[in-house]
Order: C-alpha cells, then sequence, then structure tokens
C-alpha cells in the first residue's frame, strides 16, 4: 500500500512540474559588454519599462532623493577589468553595484563592492564613492530602461542610464597610455630574466632544442644573484648535453645557493646531481 501511495506521489508530482507556467520577466535581464582600451566592462541589469507611469519626481515610481537600484529586481553590477578613474575618482578593477538618487537636475551616485543581489542590504552600508551626474532633458522618449557605454575612446566613456526622458551621463576614463608605454619600455629593454627562466625551463622539461635552453639559461646565470634553482636547472640542461665537467660546476655553485638559502630539498638535489656527475 505505501509503495502505491509513494508511486501516486511521484506522478502527481511529476505532472505538476510539467504543468508549471512559465511567462517572461517583466524586467527582463540584460548584459552589456565593452572593451574600451585595454579593459574590459560589463554590466548585468534588469530593464524595466515606463508603462505609461510617470518615473521620475515626488509623484512617479522613483522619488526624488530616495535610493534606486539603476535597474530592476536584484542590485546591478559593474565589472571592470583593470583600474578606472569614475567621475575624477579612482576605482580599483572588480565588481561593484551603484545605487542612485535622482533629482531634478543631478544625480548623486553611491559605489560599493558588489557582495549580493539584495540591493537594499547596500543602503546602510558606506559607499567607497560618491559622485553627482548632470541630468540632461531628451526630446526622445525611453520606453526600457537602458545603460549603454558610449563617448568611447582608448582612453575614456561614458556609462549612460536612459530612462523616459532623461539621460545621465558618468564619464571613465582607463590607465590605457600607460600600460601601453610600460609595455613598449618592457619590449626594448627585452626579455626579462624570468622570461628566459621560464623558457629554459619549459624547452628542457619538453626536450626541445636544449643548445637553445641553455643559452636561455645562461642569460640568467651568469648574473652573480642568480638564484639556486636557476643554477640547479643549467646544471640539468648541461648534464642532458653531455657537458659533464660544466654540469658539475654549476651543481657545485647551486648546492652552496640552496646552503646559504637554507633550501634543504635543493641540497638533497644537488647532492645527487653532483654525485651522478663525478
Amino acid at each position: 500500500m505505501k509503495t502505491y501511495i509513494t508511486l501516486i506521489a511521484i506522478l502527481l508530482f511529476s505532472a505538476f512540474a510539467k504543468a508549471q507556467l512559465q511567462t517572461p520577466d517583466l524586467s527582463p535581464a540584460a548584459t552589456v559588454k565593452q572593451t574600451v582600451g585595454l579593459t574590459d566592462i560589463e554590466v548585468m541589469y534588469s530593464r524595466p519599462s515606463v508603462k505609461g507611469r510617470v518615473i521620475f519626481g515626488d509623484d512617479g515610481l522613483l522619488p526624488f532623493g530616495e535610493f534606486w537600484r539603476l535597474g530592476a529586481n536584484g542590485a546591478t553590477t559593474f565589472s571592470f577589468s583593470s583600474d578606472i578613474t569614475i567621475a575624477g575618482k579612482a576605482l580599483e578593477k572588480g565588481d561593484y553595484t551603484m545605487l542612485a538618487k535622482p533629482a531634478v537636475s543631478t544625480w548623486e551616485l553611491y559605489v560599493y563592492p558588489y557582495e549580493s543581489s539584495n540591493w537594499n542590504s547596500y543602503v546602510a552600508q558606506t559607499p567607497l564613492l560618491i559622485f553627482s551626474a548632470p541630468v540632461q532633458k531628451t526630446n526622445d522618449f525611453q520606453e526600457s530602461f537602458e545603460i549603454s557605454v558610449q563617448d568611447i575612446s582608448t582612453q575614456t566613456a561614458s556609462v549612460v542610464f536612459t530612462w523616459e526622458q532623461v539621460k545621465v551621463h558618468v564619464p571613465i576614463s582607463f590607465k590605457t597610455t600607460e600600460v601601453v608605454m610600460a609595455n613598449i619600455a618592457k619590449m626594448i629593454e627585452g626579455p626579462s630574466s624570468n622570461d628566459y627562466f621560464q623558457a629554459a625551463l619549459f624547452m628542457h622539461e619538453n626536450n626541445q632544442d636544449l643548445p637553445r635552453a641553455l643559452d636561455y639559461i645562461q642569460k640568467v646565470t651568469k648574473n652573480e644573484n642568480a638564484l639556486f634553482f636557476q643554477v640547479y636547472r643549467e646544471a640539468l640542461i648541461l648534464k642532458d648535453l653531455n657537458k659533464n665537467k660544466e654540469a658539475l660546476r654549476a651543481a657545485q655553485r647551486s648546492l652552496a645557493l640552496s646552503t646559504n638559502a637554507k633550501n634543504n630539498d635543493f641540497v638533497r638535489l644537488n647532492d645527487q646531481l653532483i654525485a651522478t656527475l663525478k
């Protein structure tokens, strides 16, 4: 009897699950992605519509001076892949949410580190940044709230909020020039010591062009400040090239460096290597 009742319950639950009605979200989710210079911007929000209502004002959906989540449903998320300056204020790369207090001529905007989709939880927190942005009245009517990235150059852009006949531009600037110039300087200077070491390590581990791997590692180990593990790799490459006398000298140098660094693992490895080379 119990088995029969359980079977009926399963069938009823299955039928109920299949019968669940899916309906469209009244404020559909949207994602904005834009690269500006070397920075990726992503905004995730929901888009409410006017639907004949008054939106802004004391008698509107969004009374002046009250917090709004810049969308509908959960908190809106703004993600930046590198450090930016927003409305003249520095902001590190990461994920944020923003609340607004609309007014007639300006919006006051509050930026918080993103923690959850519960936008009300941010109201009592101290924001990272507070700034104002002017309101622009437009002749065009925007039915659904929209967040966009506009006025794009390699160094600057604007995050734009548009709804009803209101548009607000928030200027953002990026460190594109500084980053590119640093990369150019690095390129002109040539590969770093670590670049050569990583190249030699990869080539040796994969048995690829060992003479070139030796050339790369010796660009590192010729420096009197070379590290014990770098010199140990030189000894291994020399050994695999049947240059045992040179490998022994390198292993002995690595042993001394390992001992001085009190790295017992490499002391042991060098002792073992030296024993095979004598």
